[in-house]
């Protein structure tokens, strides 16, 4: 069993971020869960999944329809002193999805002013797997040079671009290919599209 940290951004497609945590747990893994403030707010707004100050873990639990003794931890962003804000916590890759272009240009410059910045600053300063999933459309010059300063760097960029090869009949489908991409990356098993010509 691994550990991730799953952040999600204030960009649109916080269903990415809830179907990746919810694999994730489905996968035996152990999840860390943080959701910067603005994140928090697409979330409630897209999905109607909102973020109580206490019991969190039980809600999102209950949103999945997970049993409550799944391994999630929801860990407010502001808390500066959770383990997964040091190199030397046992965390074995950090996805951010969404990934808001304001989160990855803060990455980018090497900011680490909460707890999403700095989980995914320490994934890479310690060259462990830090996955972006980027949901944004066009893209400017700026977005597009601090994500390549990024992979420079040892990030993994996986846009949200959903694939028809496998010829999504739902909103589901092409959710599932895109956090599969993802996964795919970290190197986790999942069946959540069928690979091409298996």
């Amino acid at each position: 069993m691994k550990h991730y940290v799953v952040v999600i951004t204030g960009a649109s497609g916080s269903v990415y971020g809830l179907r990746a945590v919810e694999q994730l747990l489905t996968s035996g893994h152990t999840v860390s869960l943080v959701a910067t403030p603005t994140g928090a707010e697409v979330m409630a707004y897209e999905t109607g999944l909102r973020l109580p100050e206490t019991s969190a873990k039980e809600t999102v639990l209950r949103f999945l329809d997970l049993p409550p003794d799944a391994p999630l931890r929801v860990v407010p962003d502001n808390d500066m002193f959770d383990a997964v804000a040091s190199g030397s916590s046992s965390v074995d890759g950090v996805i951010v999805v969404p990934a808001s272009m304001g989160f990855v240009a803060s990455v980018a410059a090497g900011l680490g002013s909460d707890l999403a910045e700095r989980a995914a600053d320490v994934a890479l300063k310690e060259r462990r797997p830090l996955v972006l999933v980027p949901r944004e459309t066009p893209l400017n010059l700026i977005h597009l040079r601090n994500m390549t300063s990024l992979a420079e760097a040892g990030a993994i960029i996986v846009p949200a671009m959903p694939a028809f090869y496998q010829r999504p009949e739902t909103l589901d489908d092409m959710v599932n290919f895109v956090v599969g991409k993802a996964l795919d990356v970290l190197g986790v098993e999942h069946e959540l599209y069928p690979r091409w010509r298996e």
